[in-house]
C-alpha cells in the first residue's frame, strides 16, 4: 500500500520575517548606518514650470559641515525611464538641468555631516528661475497652443495606445440599448510605511554599492550603472526590508542616482530618507483618468460591443504611464465576452507630480468605470447584476484578439458563491432605507508579459543549491516587500524536494549574490514565474539525486522515484527510502566533493502580449449611508477569488484584508488636493488613509481552479483584489440612495448634493 506523501501546498505558513518585523528587528534602509556615513537632501524646485537661468551653489558648498553639492550641472544629463521599452519615452534626468516641470522636481542634492546640515545648505542655494505658464489638467493640456511641457512633445501628447477587433459600429447599431457614461478618477498616494530611502557606498576603484528601498533592484541596477556612465556590473542594489511599495518604488529615483553620485565623489557613504512631506508632495501616484464607455446590450442583457476612451494625466514625465495607458484598455476588454471592442489611450503631459504605477496598475481605473456602468445598465435593462454578469462573463480559452488568451478562468464560480456568501437575494429584498448592496467582478494579470520588453535576461531566475545536512539553499532576486512571497517560493521549494519550510535558507534582494535576472515584484508576478524558476531548479536537484538513488536502490527508472518527508523513496515501494541527506552526500562524493546545486530560469511563451494568466474574482460591499451627513459607513465585505491552487491560504488572506483597506480610502476619503501643480495635503493628518477602525467585518473564500501556467497550478493573488472594492461600494451607495458616483471620491458632499437635488423638502 502507498503512503499518502504530506503536501505543503494548501497550507498556512507564516513568513520567515514575521518575528523580526513585529518585534522591531528587521533592518529597512534608513536603520543602515556605516562609517564615516553622510547625510542627503534634494532640493526640489518651488513652481510648476520654469526655466533655470542660474544656479549658484557657492554658499551652500562653503558652510562648515558640507561636503558635495551637485546640481544638473554637474552631472551627466542622462534620459532615463520607462525602462528599456522605447528610448524616445525616456524623458527624465536625475537632476533638472535646464528646465522644471512640476513643483518637487529635483534640481540640486547636498551631502552633509548631519540631515540638519544637509537641509541648512539647501537653503543656501540661488536658483534662479524664468516662470512660464503651466498646464494643470489634460483639458489644458491638450487645448490649443497650451504650453509644451516637452519641447518634443508640442501637443502635450506622450503616446497612443489602441485595441481594435470585431465591428464596433455594427454591435452598436444592432443593439437593443446602448448607454455612454464619463468617469473620472483621482490622483491617491500609495503611502507605504516606509518613506523611500537609500544608502550608497563607494569603493577605491569607484564602483557603488547602494541599498534602497526598491521593489525592483535589477531595474536599478542597470538604470543607475547607465546614469553614472558604469559598467552594469559595476553598480551592486541591496534591498533590504521593504515597509511597502505597491508599484511607487519600481523605478530609478533621482535620490538614488544622488547618494550614489555623491558617495563617488567624496568617498564616503552618503544617506538620502525622504519625509513623508515629500512623498505625498512629490512621489509618484495613481494616475488620474477620464474615460469614456460606451457599451451596447441585447434585450436580454447579452452584450453586443463596447468603445471606451481614456485619457490619463501622466504627470510631468512617463515613468511608467505608457504601460498603464495600454492596461486600461486590456482590463477594459477583460472579465466578459465583448464580441466587438474598441480602446483609444491617451498619455498627456501636464505640470502636475509625475503619476506612476500603484496596485491594480491600470485596473482600478478601467474597472471602476466598466464595472460601475454594468451595474447601471443591469439597473435600466431590469436585470439582476449578477444574471447580467453570468450571461457574459469570460470562460476559459476566451481571447481578446491579438492581446491576451485566457487559461484557467473561475469567474462565474466566484459569482455563484458569492452571491451566496453575502446572501444577496434575500439582504437585498429587505434591505432598510440608506442601506444597500453593491457587486463588482475583477481580473487581473499574473506578471507582466508585454512582447516590447527587453528580453536580455530570462523574466525570473533562481538557484538551489542543496546540503548533506538535509537542507536547501534558495537564490533568487526576487524583491519580497512585504507581500510575502519569500514564504511562498521557500514553500516552493520545499513541496519540490520533501523537505519543510525550515529547512529551506532564502539569499534574496542582492544583485551581486543573487542570479541576475529578476524583473522585480509588479504586475503579481512574483509567484508564478519566480516559482516557475524555482521549480525548474528543483527538478533538476532532482533528477540528480535520483540518478544516483535508483543505482543503490536498483532501479531502471529514476521516474519511480519521489522526495518526500525529509526522504528521497520509490514510489511502489516508500518503505523504500533514504534520508534527503544523504542522498546529497552520495551525489557529492560520486562526483567528487562537488557542491550540488542547479539554475531554473522562466520567460513565458506563446501566451499574448500581456500575461501567461489572469484571475478572477467578485465581491459585494454593503453599506449603510447616513441620509442626514451623507457619511457613507461600510458594513460588510464579501469577497471569492479565483487565485488557481491557493499555495499558501493565511498569504491570500492578508493581501485580500490589505487590499480593501487600500481601496476604502481610495473609493471614500484619500485624495490629493492640488491648487496649480502644488499638492496642499501633506501630511497624514490631511491626507485621510483608512486606519483599522475602519475596516469593516469580511468574509472571503477561494474557488478551485488550476492554472496550468502556475508553479502547482497557482496564479495571482495580489493585486485584482485591490480592484473592485471602489465599483462595490459605488453601486451599494447607488441602491442606497439612487446616486450614481462616475468621479471618485465617494465624498458625503457629493451624497447630499444628490439627496438634496432629488429632494424638494430637503433642497428647501
Amino acid at each position: 500500500m502507498k503512503e499518502r506523501r504530506e503536501t505543503l501546498i494548501g497550507k498556512r505558513v507564516p513568513r520567515p520575517d514575521a518575528y523580526a518585523k513585529v518585534t522591531g528587528a528587521a533592518q529597512y534602509t534608513d536603520d543602515i548606518v556605516l562609517p564615516g556615513m553622510l547625510h542627503g537632501a534634494m532640493l526640489r524646485s518651488p513652481l510648476a514650470h520654469a526655466r533655470i537661468v542660474r544656479i549658484d551653489s557657492a554658499r551652500a558648498r562653503r558652510l562648515p559641515g558640507v561636503k558635495c553639492v551637485i546640481t544638473g550641472q554637474d552631472v551627466p544629463a542622462v534620459r532615463y525611464g520607462n525602462w528599456r521599452l522605447v528610448p524616445e519615452l525616456q524623458d527624465e534626468t536625475a537632476l533638472a538641468a535646464e528646465k522644471v516641470r512640476f513643483v518637487g522636481d529635483e534640481v540640486a542634492a547636498v551631502a552633509a555631516i548631519d540631515r540638519d546640515m544637509a537641509l541648512a545648505a539647501l537653503d543656501l542655494i540661488d536658483v534662479e528661475y524664468e516662470e512660464l505658464p503651466g498646464v494643470f489638467s489634460v483639458a489644458e493640456a491638450l487645448a490649443p497652443g497650451a504650453p509644451a511641457v516637452h519641447a518634443e512633445h508640442e501637443d502635450n501628447v506622450s503616446l497612443v495606445r489602441k485595441i481594435d477587433y470585431g465591428d464596433v459600429e455594427r454591435a452598436f447599431a444592432e443593439a437593443d440599448y446602448v448607454r455612454e457614461d464619463v468617469f473620472t478618477t483621482h490622483p491617491v498616494s500609495h503611502a507605504y510605511m516606509e518613506p523611500c530611502s537609500v544608502v550608497a557606498q563607494a569603493d577605491r576603484d569607484g564602483r557603488v554599492t547602494v541599498w534602497t528601498s526598491t521593489q525592483t533592484p535589477y531595474y536599478v541596477q542597470c538604470l543607475l550603472a547607465r546614469t553614472l556612465g558604469l559598467r552594469e556590473n559595476d553598480v551592486r542594489v541591496v534591498k533590504p526590508c521593504v515597509g511597502g511599495g505597491f508599484g511607487g518604488k519600481m523605478e530609478l529615483r533621482p535620490w538614488e542616482f544622488a547618494a550614489a553620485w555623491m558617495a563617488r565623489a567624496t568617498g564616503r557613504p552618503v544617506k538620502i530618507t525622504l519625509s513623508r512631506e515629500e512623498e505625498l508632495a512629490c512621489g509618484r501616484r495613481r494616475h488620474p483618468v477620464t474615460i469614456t464607455s460606451k457599451i451596447g446590450f441585447k434585450a436580454d442583457g447579452t452584450i453586443t460591443g463596447k468603445e471606451v476612451t481614456a485619457r490619463l494625466d501622466g504627470g510631468a514625465y512617463n515613468g511608467m504611464g505608457p504601460t498603464a495607458t495600454f492596461l486600461i484598455g486590456n482590463f477594459g476588454a477583460m472579465l466578459y465576452r465583448f464580441p466587438s471592442y474598441r480602446y483609444d489611450g491617451v498619455y498627456v503631459y501636464t505640470n502636475n507630480p509625475p503619476a506612476g504605477a500603484m496596485r491594480g496598475f491600470g485596473a482600478p481605473q478601467a474597472l471602476f468605470a466598466g464595472e460601475t456602468q454594468l451595474n447601471l445598465a443591469a439597473r435600466e435593462l431590469g436585470i439582476d447584476p449578477f444574471d447580467l454578469r453570468m450571461m457574459n462573463a469570460m470562460r476559459p480559452g476566451d481571447e481578446i484578439p491579438g492581446v491576451a488568451t485566457v487559461g484557467s478562468c473561475g469567474l462565474r464560480e466566484c459569482l455563484e458563491q458569492v452571491r451566496a456568501l453575502s446572501d444577496w437575494d434575500r439582504r437585498r429584498a429587505r434591505r432598510e432605507p440608506g442601506e444597500g448592496l453593491g457587486l463588482a467582478c475583477y481580473s487581473f494579470i499574473s506578471g507582466g508579459v508585454f512582447n516590447w520588453f527587453d528580453t536580455k535576461y530570462p523574466f525570473s531566475s533562481a538557484e538551489v543549491k542543496v546540503f548533506d545536512d538535509g537542507t536547501a539553499q534558495l537564490t533568487t532576486l526576487a524583491a519580497d516587500i512585504g507581500q510575502g512571497s519569500d514564504v511562498v517560493l521557500a514553500q516552493i521549494l520545499a513541496e519540490e524536494l520533501g523537505l519543510q519550510v525550515a529547512d529551506v535558507r532564502l539569499v534574496t534582494g542582492d544583485t551581486a549574490t543573487c542570479p541576475q535576472s529578476d524583473l522585480g515584484t509588479w504586475g503579481s508576478r512574483v509567484t508564478l514565474m519566480a516559482g516557475n524558476a524555482v521549480r525548474a531548479a528543483a527538478q533538476q536537484v532532482k533528477r540528480r539525486l535520483f540518478e544516483i538513488v535508483s543505482l543503490k536502490l536498483d532501479l531502471n527508472v529514476i521516474h519511480e522515484l519521489e522526495c518526500g518527508d525529509g526522504h528521497v523513496y520509490a514510489k511502489s515501494k516508500p518503505q523504500r527510502r533514504i534520508p534527503f541527506g544523504e542522498v546529497v552526500a552520495m551525489a557529492q562524493r560520486a562526483n567528487r566533493g562537488e557542491p550540488l546545486k542547479a539554475s531554473g530560469y522562466y520567460t513565458p511563451r506563446d501566451c499574448g502580449l500581456v500575461s501567461p494568466a489572469f484571475s478572477f474574482g467578485a465581491q459585494v460591499a454593503g453599506v449603510k449611508v447616513d441620509l442626514e451627513t451623507g457619511g457613507v459607513g461600510v458594513t460588510g465585505m464579501y469577497t471569492v477569488h479565483d487565485c488557481g491552487t491557493e499555495l499558501n491560504p493565511m498569504a491570500v488572506e492578508g493581501q485580500l484584508e490589505g487590499s480593501i483597506q487600500m481601496s476604502l480610502g481610495y473609493a471614500l476619503s484619500e485624495e490629493l488636493v492640488m491648487d496649480a501643480g502644488r499638492t496642499l495635503n501633506t501630511s497624514l493628518l490631511d491626507y485621510k488613509i483608512p486606519v483599522a477602525e475602519d475596516m469593516p467585518p469580511s468574509l472571503s473564500k477561494t474557488v478551485a481552479t488550476f492554472e496550468p501556467a502556475g508553479p502547482f497550478g497557482a496564479k495571482e493573488a495580489g493585486e485584482g483584489l485591490a480592484c473592485p472594492t471602489a465599483p462595490a461600494i459605488a453601486h451599494a451607495v447607488l441602491e442606497a440612495t439612487g446616486f450614481c458616483c462616475k468621479d471618485l471620491p465617494i465624498t458625503p458632499a457629493k451624497v447630499l448634493a444628490h439627496l438634496a437635488a432629488t429632494d424638494p423638502e430637503r433642497a428647501g
